[in-house]
């Protein structure tokens, strides 16, 4: 029998308390959330991938919040049947489905379909009265382990936020191989660019050996080890003949595999590993955009050997077919491009991508950021031009996200006003003091 329909106080009241995607005060730029959609279909469809679920309930929200809103059902009931098989279960019920049927709740709401919206509001209420949290006044631990497997995308900000998520899941459910890896995973990605602590290390170290077969967490355990200087290229070599033998995807362990090549082997041999992968997946547009990655490192970190035009090619055709096959995602390979245009001394190439950039329509305030923070750089280092340098660092400090690219212009802008010895100084010193 059908319930009574809610006021309209009553229902959105109900939807303001559900744990989901919609109220979990993600507020994503439009470029985070395409971004992130390329990122996610990379991760690819893999059996036996333990967020495959959770990635379908994070596309749903993504498809969603950039106006599609049919592919946002689809991938929400996907989901739904993703969790279903993950769980070899049959019902159409769990503490696992809490947060799939909230963002389902919402999806009808905002499609005007009240009826559908309070029925999975119903289905919420009955399966937060049948599978309770085992610690009363928190969320049941399978919210929370989503919850942070969600955050963790979302940015340096919310990462440890995540983190205390996940330890909030695992204390409640200690049995979860994949919260104790994910969790140890989000603590490494927080600290990227900086050695783990002995207490981080250890967690990695039992991470591992209760999850062998994730090469991802191994190719993190590794970089670990050589940043306490242990020898790890032979373990790299064995790690790369491991990753070879599985299927092809963003989460198979590629993207650290390679940065550790980069950093702790040669970057030589991590193209030559990047090009083996490439030829036995040629189709994969996530492989090529990793070499794209391992080209442009070689051509700005690897300045004491020599380049030839061979590589320099290979490198541009890369990035030219990268930016085909993400055409809403690449700002940042076009703005490697046009660095590897001024690196080979073709300024002309590199001034053209820059112009069509700066001329774009429809950049939101982080990617405008990011472009001018690049592009002063750009103007500095390659034209010589030092006011028009600052104008752009401006530009980017201007806009008020906090990012590591406004940070850099900061800098800049600061060290400049220090040293005294531009006739901008005094501008600068005015600009900065009415920063926000």
């Amino acid at each position: 029998m059908m319930s009574a329909a809610w006021s309209q106080t009553t229902l959105e009241s109900k939807l303001e308390a559900l744990q989901c995607h919609f109220t979990w005060d993600l507020h994503p730029s439009r470029t985070t959330l395409v971004c992130l959609r390329d990122k996610l279909e990379d991760i690819g469809t893999e059996e036996g991938y333990s967020w495959l679920a959770h990635s379908y309930n994070l596309q749903g929200y993504i498809h969603y919040q950039l106006g599609f809103t049919d592919d946002a059902c689809r991938f929400l009931c996907r989901a739904a049947e993703a969790f279903r098989q993950m769980r070899n279960t049959v019902s159409d019920e769990g503490p696992w489905l809490v947060v799939n049927h909230g963002n389902l709740a919402w999806l009808h709401y905002h499609k005007g379909e009240r009826a559908e919206c309070q029925a999975y509001l119903l289905k919420v209420d009955a399966m937060m009265n049948e599978y309770p949290s085992p610690s009363q006044d928190e969320l049941h631990p399978e919210i929370y382990a989503e919850k942070a497997w969600t955050l963790m995308h979302f940015g340096t900000d919310k990462r440890q936020l995540a983190a205390d998520y996940f330890q909030r899941a695992i204390r409640m459910q200690p049995d979860m191989v994949e919260w104790h890896t994910s969790h140890v995973i989000g603590l490494a990605n927080t600290l990227s660019h900086k050695k783990l602590g002995a207490d981080i290390f250890e967690k990695m170290k039992i991470a591992k050996e209760h999850d062998p077969e994730n090469l991802y967490l191994a190719a993190l355990y590794f970089e670990a080890c050589a940043e306490r200087g242990k020898n790890i290229e032979s373990g790299a070599r064995e790690l790369a003949r491991r990753v070879l033998r599985k299927p092809i995807s963003s989460y198979s362990g590629i993207t650290p595999l390679l940065r550790l090549y980069r950093i702790y082997v040669s970057l030589d041999e991590a193209i030559d590993l990047a090009e083996e992968i490439l030829e036995r997946h040629p189709d994969e547009r996530y492989l090529k955009r990793c070499a794209a990655l391992c080209y442009k490192k070689r051509i700005f970190q690897g300045r004491d050997n020599p380049l030839d035009h061979s590589m320099i090619d290979r490198a541009i055709s890369l990035h030219r077919e990268v930016i085909t096959l993400y055409p809403l995602s690449s700002l940042t390979i076009e703005i490697s491009l046009a660095n590897i245009y001024a690196e080979s001394n073709n300024q002309a190439e590199a001034d053209q991508i820059y112009e069509e950039l700066l001329e774009r329509p429809g950049l939101d305030p982080e990617g405008a950021q990011m472009l001018y923070n690049y592009y002063a750089k750009y103007v500095h280092f390659s034209r010589k031009e030092s006011y028009k340098s600052i104008e752009y660092h401006m530009k980017a400090a201007a806009i008020p996200q906090q990012t590591s690219y406004r940070k850099n212009s900061i800098n800049t802008l600061e060290r400049i006003r220090e040293r005294n010895r531009n006739r901008m100084c005094r501008n600068i010193d005015e600009f900065l003091k009415n920063l926000q």
